[in-house]
């Protein structure tokens, strides 16, 4: 929202200056984006009225000009502009005026004295390119200072507004809580209602009374549609970045930028019929006044007569019905409509205007048949014209339900004791009505409020009034003492800290996510979509997060990065019994070379086992691994990650499919698992330190080819045999001596007691156990 200071001073003049307003502004949530001056600096500058004008005896081109500067005696100034005639009033500079880019000075032009210089808009800095002097009106006053005149002194604000304050996107609502700010008079324009001057009206019907809550309208007959925009409106909306376009256009756009209310004006004797306000028929047209032809959905709300759709309503005009210089009788318009009916409309065609933009906001639709009665005086104060009946349709209003407002509460939130008179003072500040009863508020806001619904909206106004400036900020008390740290629980940090010392880096990525991801490389059917995507490629909610890692491999590879070790620690999201449910997990992948190009070692490729140990680095050891099938993996290297019997997550190679579609020259492999169950570790318990040597003995046995060597010791370290502390697999063997479909596993078995030496009958007892165990349950042979 961009405004003069200047216009909103005419409505309330604190006593601040610029800069003081500015910080009030922001400070009360009202972001000061931007704070600029009108036009250059320069300085000497007045109005001058050309009294005489003589050729230059020396050049063809120069005039030798007597100018009226208010001072006793005429100056003699040599100019080239073509349009420079006696009787015209036009800046002048005087010696020692102080331009954009140079300084006036006393000067001989072709051997003839000059005692300053005659001004276009260039040599003040009001625009790029000019023609010849700035004509100024006949009653410009002479010797007047041009700054004055042209209002050149003012400054323009430019505010950042969050959404919910639309009743800040006018100057009268910018004048409303300055005035609530500071205590300062606030003197509003006045307008009575008019008269109607002729009989004539336009029937106006309303299909939906929820969604245009109220209508008016009126005719106005017999308007000069080519007559001028006096030059303080012009000047008022082009410094709030409004270009002016016709009389009866700047009206509206005056009105919209005075009150915050939209407004539109049809050429009457284009419309066939009545007005009927009304929902657009599916794939019905209309051409906007952008030249724009759209086709509109059956719930976008339109403004029709017989022909059809002639605006599209809250958002833009017809071009048929539009207002042109042959304009006699216009229809001045002025509605309400809700916020739901007109947000996004718009943007489905890439339009975004002035009047959708507070439409979609919230409009007061208190101040609705103000503005078209303010509209009606402007047009008839500069375009002439009769006006007729106003024609009103009225529909469901919102309703502004009383808000409670405790002392306690509003005490408690703001750390500081307010009174109650102090409070009743600051909402008749705001001109918000209230009942105060037993420390309890009880407050109506008024109708261009429409963020005010709950009692910490009221705490929030009271608290900008007072000044958060006034607040103090008071350090807490508090005991500082040490936070219980479970030993059982792994913080989300280490499990970090593992990853960064393993060589990955960490990434960050969106939630949403294209929905050929979720069905196709996740195979999930059912993805959760969202309702109002900001993109077409982010229209549903991830339940995994390979997605994003296999983007963010692309951008890398991109980018010549041929080695790329990366994971993220984010929540994945799936349907539930009752609604959604929100499961944190940690994903990672590796690509390319296992460490970096060096000499000292041959480069080799990132392979299945060395991200398996990754993994282990996070579990602690304690994941199992069980082949199985994955849309995004590849068939014969993928496998689920088990932790305490629970499958927590997989880790594979990707799918061939998946390289070619993401054109990767190398396999990249992945995995990816619940958080939670990382997070549970076991408590370590102290066991007595052996004072005497372990035993080692070895066992070769020979089982068949589909017995897992993982099932074998898994069966000899669940028998728990006496003196037994480790038993690990050492080598494989296939060939001469094996037979086919069997294979050889030679396994390591450490023995100890902590109470005494082992004998050989002990450790042959333990020997024979594990190797009957293995014989039963899983058929060994002792090679």
């Amino acid at each position: 929202m961009q405004f003069s200071e200047q216009w909103l001073r005419q409505y309330t003049n604190p006593s601040i200056d610029t800069d003081a307003l500015s910080h009030l502004l922001t400070m009360a949530g009202l972001e000061v984006e931007e704070l600029a001056g009108v036009g250059a600096d320069f300085n000497k500058v007045v109005i001058a009225e050309i009294i005489s004008a003589d050729k230059h005896p020396d050049a063809d081109r120069l005039q030798v000009l007597k100018v009226n500067v208010g001072a006793a005696e005429p100056l003699q100034v040599v100019c080239g502009a073509s349009n420079a005639r006696v009787g015209l009033k036009a800046p002048c500079a005087l010696v020692g005026a102080v331009l954009p880019g140079f300084e006036i000075k006393q000067a001989k032009v072709r051997g003839v004295e000059s005692f300053g210089m005659m001004c276009s808009e260039t040599e003040i800095g009001l625009a790029a390119e000019s023609a010849g002097l700035l004509e100024l009106p006949a009653n410009a006053t002479v010797g007047q200072d041009i700054r004055e005149y042209l209002g050149l002194n003012d400054k323009l604000f430019t505010l950042k507004l969050t959404p919910n304050r639309s009743d800040c996107l006018s100057i009268v609502g910018i004048a409303r809580e300055v005035a609530a700010l500071t205590g300062a008079t606030l003197d509003l324009p006045k307008f009575d209602a008019l008269s109607a001057q002729h009989q004539d009206v336009k029937k106006v019907s309303v299909a939906d009374g929820e969604a245009c809550a109220r209508y008016c309208g009126r005719l106005v007959k017999g308007v000069n549609a080519t007559a001028q925009a006096p030059e303080w409106m012009v000047r008022r909306l082009d410094r709030s970045g409004l270009r002016s376009i016709s009389a009866v256009v700047d009206i509206t756009n005056y009105v919209l930028l005075e009150l915050g209310q939209p407004m539109h004006a049809f050429d009457a004797a284009k419309l066939q019929g009545d007005i009927n306000v009304r929902w657009a028929s599916q794939g019905e047209t209309i051409t906007l006044l952008n030249e724009q032809e759209v086709k509109l959905d059956k719930d976008m709300l339109v403004i029709a007569d017989n022909s059809g759709a002639i605006a599209f309503a809250g958002v833009m005009g017809g071009q048929s019905t539009a207002v042109s210089d042959t304009s006699t009788d216009i229809f001045l318009e002025s509605a309400f409509f809700t916020p739901d009916t007109i947000a996004g409309k718009g943007r489905r065609f890439g339009i975004s205007t002035d009047s959708s933009y507070r439409f979609e906001r919230g409009v007061d639709y208190g101040n609705t048949l103000q503005a078209l009665e303010r509209a009606t005086a402007l047009v008839l104060e500069i375009c002439g014209g009769q006006a007729g009946a106003v024609t009103e349709v009225n529909g469901v209003l919102p309703k502004r339900v009383p808000t409670q407002l405790r002392m306690a509460k509003l005490n408690s939130i703001l750390g500081i004791t307010l009174d109650e008179s102090l409070v009743a003072k600051l909402f008749d500040q705001l001109g918000f009505t209230y009942t105060q009863k037993a420390g309890v508020f009880e407050v109506s806001p008024p109708s261009y409020r429409f963020d005010i619904s709950r009692e910490e909206d009221l705490i929030e106004e009271i608290a900008r009034l007072h000044g958060y400036d006034n607040i103090p900020a008071i350090a807490p008390i508090a005991d500082l003492r040490m936070l219980p740290d479970a030993e059982g629980l792994v913080t989300r940090a280490v499990l970090q800290d593992v990853l960064v010392a393993n060589g990955y880096q960490e990434v960050v990525n969106y939630s949403f996510v294209d929905e050929s991801w979720e069905t196709e490389l996740l195979g999930n059917a059912k993805p959760i979509k969202l309702k109002n995507p900001i993109a077409s490629n982010m229209s549903v909610m991830r339940s995994g997060l390979w997605g994003g890692l296999l983007d963010t491999l692309v951008y890398n590879l991109n980018r010549q990065q041929d080695r790329v070790r990366i994971f993220e620690m984010g929540a994945s999201y799936a349907e539930a019994k009752e609604g959604f449910q929100e499961t944190m997990r940690i994903s990672g992948l590796a690509y390319g070379d296992v460490i970096p190009e060096q000499w000292g070692e041959a480069a080799r490729s990132i392979d299945f086992y060395d991200v398996k140990a990754d993994v282990d680095a996070l579990t602690g050891g304690r994941a199992e691994y069980v082949a199985a099938q994955h849309p995004a993996l590849h068939p014969g290297q993928t496998a689920q990650i088990i932790v305490r019997g629970r499958s927590i997550g997989w880790i594979g190679k990707l799918h061939p499919k998946w390289q070619q579609h993401y054109q990767l020259p190398k396999g990249a492999v992945l995995f990816e698992m619940d958080l939670s169950p990382l997070q549970q570790r076991s408590i370590p318990k102290y066991s007595e330190v052996a004072k005497f040597p372990p035993v080692r003995r070895d066992i070769a046995v020979v089982v068949d080819e589909a017995v897992s060597v993982d099932a074998l010791i898994k069966t000899m370290k669940k028998a728990k045999v006496q003196f037994v502390t480790d038993i690990a697999l050492f080598d494989v063997y296939r060939g001469k001596g094996i037979a086919e479909e069997k294979k050889s596993l030679a396994f390591y078995v450490l023995m100890q007691d902590t109470q005494k030496s082992l004998t050989d009958a002990e450790v042959d007892s333990v020997m024979a156990s594990l190797l009957e165990l293995i014989k039963n349950q899983h058929g060994a042979e002792l090679r």
